[in-house]
């Protein structure tokens, strides 16, 4: 292929000129990119992962207040991005809005520095020991980690889908590298949560909490300076539709006035425009699916004729890409309870660890949240084996480019979280028998077990997450409408938000059930006299359920089909072909 060639997507540079394929995008650009999603993961899970301890023991909230924070706190970093990822695809696109949000992120960052650091700021400390934080300590404190959860709103929807952008899917070649991307991609971020977790906790504990998150800070910056120097080389890729989520309403509302009609007996009857428009547009067509017919009747031609003459038939490809929407939503809901159980990983199972025995030799202590390293081991040493051993092998036996379906990945790593629930609550249920024999019921008592009774808890949920986080990531990323895939990715993070308020609202309000009228609460300041088991069971139980819905959602999804533009060796488009994307889905 000439050395000259554009690319075959239409992707563009910052000024708005074709870019050429040999010299922009692929591995070259995003090696900038995943060198700002290690640092910006390891400044996030730098706060997350002992936040729940910062708030005990530093501005002493109790342990289902901390609890409740935490997950507030990770519900907005990971909902926001609904907002960051409309901005993106409706106004500013992916380059504009990250750099705004980044710069928000660091200074959420360097303000959270100084509330733990300078003394007016934060805490007086005699001997270890905290007082009380005043008012204006705590309205510093939470308004720094909710400044960085608005920069994380910006970032987060945008980054990985802006590295997706830099693989053209019109390109046989590219479109193979990408398959990998998003794998390696949160490989990189699975780098900087391990630093996080290993690393800057003990620094927390042992050196101080400034110097601990002030390490993350600088990192931060130092990604983004990474980050622009990759700018020359990026793609970028031209908003097709000014409005897209303007769309899916016209749809809606297309469908309603035309619900008194009758639909043709042939979905080839409705609106499309011509192949040359999409070859013409660079827009791709997606083909109809027999399902959700009722939105058909939006592409009903002349179907708007005795209505205002402004709003015309929508076409199929308009209407599919709102069956696409309502499909992911479905996938979206049976993701909740996964991303619940996720959310133990940064507050009950620290809490749990506090309470056992932590020594490695005679003078050293392990911190409680560093055993969540141990996730993100099992995630870096999974995700090669995976890559380069577990796809080539499927892929030879299905002929799957993936190996597996992506609902088929999803499915294996929700059985893998629910074992690990299964394992949680068992050993739950042998830390409250050594408690019991031992008579271990004071607060601050240490029971006689070790610490690394967690660990395959730990590390089930690590492998669990290789399935479930990037197939998800990939999931939405794919199955999203065209303009709409910044949106689409926020289908993902968005779950992740909602998990986190689902179990800050399930702590709260079995608290509250539990300890009504002097009974014991199941999640009580004091772990060693609650019943964690209970609620870890309960857990299990809601966990197995939303694993058969998952099942049964899951064999009712229809994959998008869509038609791209083949190109011949001269850059030149001859003619239109299928892209059929529904081998990546699961067959049942």
């Amino acid at each position: 292929m000439d050395t000259k060639c554009y690319t075959q997507d239409g992707t563009v540079d910052l000024r708005g000129r074709p870019v050429q394929a040999s010299k922009t995008g692929k591995w070259k650009a995003c090696a900038f990119l995943v060198g700002y999603e290690a640092f910006e993961r390891m400044a996030f899970y730098g706060v997350a992962s002992n936040l729940v301890n910062y708030l005990t023991t530093q501005l002493h909230e109790e342990t289902v207040a901390s609890v409740r924070n935490v997950n507030n706190w990770s519900g907005a970093v990971w909902i926001t991005p609904i907002l960051g990822a409309y901005i993106a695809d409706t106004y500013l696109g992916r380059y504009w809005t990250f750099t705004v949000s980044s710069l928000i992120y660091a200074m959420g960052m360097i303000l959270l520095t100084m509330a733990v650091s300078f003394k007016f700021m934060k805490p007086s400390c005699t001997n270890g020991v905290c007082g009380k934080a005043s008012p204006l300590q705590i309205a510093l404190f939470y308004s720094a980690l909710y400044i960085v959860a608005i920069g994380a709103g910006g970032t987060k929807p945008n980054i990985s889908t802006f590295g997706a952008d830099q693989f053209d899917d019109f390109n046989p070649q590219e479109k193979k590298l990408k398959v990998s991307f998003f794998n390696w991609w949160m490989f990189s971020s699975f780098l900087g949560a391990l630093f996080a977790t290993l690393c800057l906790v003990y620094i927390q504990e042992n050196l101080g909490w400034g110097l601990g998150y002030g390490i993350p800070a600088v990192g931060l910056l130092l990604s983004l300076f990474i980050f622009y120097l990759g700018t020359p080389i990026y793609r970028h890729k031209v908003r097709k539709s000014k409005s897209p989520a303007r769309e899916l309403f016209q749809v809606l509302i297309a469908a309603f006035n035309n619900r008194k009609l009758q639909l043709p007996s042939s979905p080839s009857e409705l609106q499309e425009f011509e192949q040359q428009y999409y070859i013409q547009t660079g827009k791709r067509q997606v083909h109809h699916t027999p399902v959700l017919r009722c939105l058909d009747k939006a592409a009903i031609k002349d179907g708007n004729s005795n209505a205002d003459s402004s709003s015309p038939s929508c076409t199929v490809t308009q209407v599919e890409g709102v069956k696409l929407v309502f499909g992911m939503v479905l996938i979206w809901l049976v993701t909740l309870i996964p991303s619940t159980i996720w959310a133990q990983i940064n507050t009950l199972f620290v809490k749990q660890g506090t309470t056992l025995d932590r020594n490695l030799g005679p003078s050293f202590q392990i911190p409680a949240a560093s055993l969540g390293s141990f996730v993100t081991f099992s995630m870096l040493l999974s995700v090669p084996m995976y890559d380069r051993f577990f796809v080539p092998l499927m892929r030879k036996k299905t002929g799957n480019p993936r190996g597996i379906t992506l609902l088929q990945r999803l499915g294996i790593g929700f059985v893998i979280q629910v074992t690990a629930i299964a394992i949680a609550y068992a050993v739950e249920v042998r830390r409250m028998h050594v408690i019991r024999v031992h008579h271990v019921f004071g607060p601050k008592e240490i029971v006689p077990m070790s610490i690394f009774w967690l660990l395959p808890q730990y590390v089930l949920l690590g492998i669990a997450d290789v399935f479930n986080a990037i197939g998800l990531l990939e999931f939405f990323y794919d199955q999203s409408p065209e303009d709409m895939q910044s949106l689409g990715t926020t289908f993902f993070t968005s779950g992740i938000g909602v998990g986190n308020f689902l179990n800050s609202f399930l702590v709260t309000m079995v608290d509250k059930i539990t300890g009504t009228g002097g009974g014991k609460s199941w999640i009580g300041n004091n772990l060693n006299d609650s019943h964690l088991d209970y609620y870890y069971g309960f857990l299990l139980v809601i966990s197995t359920l939303n694993l058969g819905v998952f099942i049964w959602a899951s064999s009712r999804y229809i994959y998008k089909k869509e038609t791209i533009q083949a190109l011949d060796e001269d850059c030149g488009r001859i003619d239109a072909k299928p892209l059929d994307t529904s081998p990546l889905g699961l067959q049942v």
